[in-house]
């Protein structure tokens, strides 16, 4: 797909947001948010710019689909638009995959230091089981 159907910096929509309770304080490079209720044991801390640059992947995927979706309606060929499917997953896992690492890096370190390794362990495993096929 070209970028033309692609969207720009653009945050989630107001349906998704409300999945994440989010507290900015300008003076800190870090934004704190919580994942639904009590699922996890201390906030999850990601830098702005993370934060930006995962959003932004979300949304050039989101403008993808959208076009995957005209395909479909333009009745194109079935291999372009398995073709171009393929892409999304793609694009999806090297998101995840950001995800994960900062996961493993941040919040699994941040756990181990405060003494919560165990069910941060035992929510990655649950979370991890659910991803992966």
């Amino acid at each position: 797909m070209n970028g033309s159907n692609r969207l720009g910096k653009e945050s989630l929509p107001i349906s998704q947001q409300a999945e994440h309770s989010h507290h900015h304080d300008t003076d800190q490079e870090h934004t704190d948010h919580t994942h639904g209720a009590g699922e996890s044991t201390h906030p999850h801390v990601h830098s702005e710019e993370s934060l930006r640059r995962i959003v932004n992947r979300l949304s050039r995927i989101e403008g993808h689909i959208r076009g995957i979706k005209g395909m479909v309606q333009q009745s194109s060929p079935c291999p372009d638009v398995l073709l171009q499917i393929a892409a999304v997953r793609g694009a999806l896992d090297r998101v995840a995959r950001i995800i994960l690492d900062e996961h493993l890096t941040e919040c699994i370190g941040r756990a181990a230091q405060e003494g919560n390794i165990d069910i941060e362990i035992k929510q990655l495993k649950a979370a991890l089981d659910r991803f992966l096929p």
